[in-house]
């Protein structure tokens, strides 16, 4: 029997499986041992189960167990990685090249360096969201320290031209920061094989717990060094002292295998959802999916209507149905989408988009009724007469 209100918007977050809860679950009573604690069995346990969630986590991604520094989120990795940098190479200089789609955590982790004397360059996109290569190799100079560039859009799910842009960095000899907190766990991601330096990401998008996230730091070809940006005890390598949250990185290291085991299926099902709801939806007159043309995350659509307000139209279905107009970090801004408007939208158009994000729980009986509730919901807004309050309407 369906349940609402159906939860479509997985890039959010996600609902931790109930296989990481089982697995963290022992390490809130019966293994509560501080990582740290070298002096007796308790501290060992928790050393080893910590150990064991890095091995999983480097399998995810394709790099050493010792690469990956635990971190509180995917936030606090973004700031270590991008003020690590910075720090660190002041000697070679103060350029940052970026883009303007880029999530909030990395824009104003870039607004902060400004402040302190840095330059930062950020790069537009073209009407599919996606990097032009020409434009970030001629933007590079002598002082350019970082190139900042996500993996995949939080918004619109579009998937940048990654390899592309690492070889433009190490042939200039640029290091490469990505944050694939959208990427890891939906689809196919390697470090090495991409030839990222540094990449963020975190737990609570893969089905594990929220609080803890992991930053890859290259050691070789070229080793990557950071200035900390936490100190006290030298915890991580030195890299981000801090007791480590132990259960919450057994949940990230199995939410991490889990999706190393299932990606291949959970991909064809996402995708072959996301393109059924996509078709439902298209079948409304003037609807625009944003990113099209271009490589995207399988569970991601993001969609405006023509004559719609999209705040209307969640308050249309809210009740019944989990969406979001854009990133859940910016759910209180009333702009609209900055990720939208660089790609060229209007502000009507961008104020009109809704974005739907699938994921593991998701059912065939949802997509089609987030389908026909979603229709149902437009044609009324598109009816003069329509119920649904709507104080900036312009219809």
């Amino acid at each position: 029997m369906l349940q609402t209100p159906v939860y479509m918007d997985y890039n959010a977050t996600t609902p931790c499986d109930q296989r990481v809860v089982d697995a963290m679950l022992p390490f809130f009573t019966r293994h509560f041992g501080n990582a740290a604690s070298r002096d007796h069995v308790y501290g060992w346990e928790a050393e080893e189960a910590v150990s064991i969630a890095r091995e999983q986590l480097s399998a995810l991604i394709g790099c050493e167990h010792g690469e990956l520094v635990f971190t509180s989120g995917a936030t606090e990795a973004i700031n270590l990685a991008i003020k690590g940098v910075f720090e660190m190479y002041t000697k070679k200089g103060k350029h940052v090249i970026s883009v303007q789609t880029e999530h909030k955590a990395v824009l104003d982790t870039l607004t902060h360096l400004e402040k302190l004397g840095g330059e930062v360059t950020l790069l537009n996109v073209n009407e599919r969201g996606l990097l032009d290569m020409e434009k970030l190799e001629s933007a590079i100079r002598a002082d350019t320290v970082l190139i900042a560039v996500m993996y995949a859009n939080n918004e619109t799910g579009v998937i940048q031209q990654i390899p592309l842009i690492a070889e433009i960095a190490k042939r200039h000899g640029v290091v490469f920061f990505s944050d694939a907190t959208q990427a890891v766990g939906k689809i196919p991601v390697s470090v090495i094989e991409d030839g990222i330096d540094l990449m963020a990401f975190s737990s609570h998008k893969i089905y594990g717990p929220k609080g803890v996230g992991a930053l890859y730091v290259r050691r070789k070809q070229p080793r990557v060094s950071l200035s900390p940006q936490i100190h006290g005890g030298g915890h991580e390598r030195g890299l981000r002292s801090g007791t480590l949250n132990v259960p919450g990185i057994v949940g990230f290291g199995k939410a991490a295998e889990i999706c190393k085991l299932e990606m291949e299926e959970g991909q064809r099902q996402m995708a072959g959802f996301r393109d059924r709801l996509e078709e439902g939806l298209r079948e409304l007159t003037n609807t625009k999916v944003n990113g099209e043309g271009a490589r995207r995350l399988p569970n991601t659509l993001n969609i405006s209507f023509h004559n719609i307000e999209g705040k209307a139209l969640i308050a249309g279905i809210n009740k019944q149905i989990a969406v979001s107009t854009g990133s859940a970090c910016t759910s209180a801004n009333p702009e609209p989408s900055h990720v939208l408007k660089a790609m060229g939208l209007s502000d009507d158009l961008a104020a009109a988009a809704i974005r739907f994000s699938i994921g593991r729980f998701t059912t065939s009986e949802e997509i089609d009724f987030v389908t026909n509730r979603v229709s149902d919901v437009v044609r009324d807004l598109k009816n003069p007469k329509s119920t649904i309050y709507n104080p900036q309407s312009k219809l």
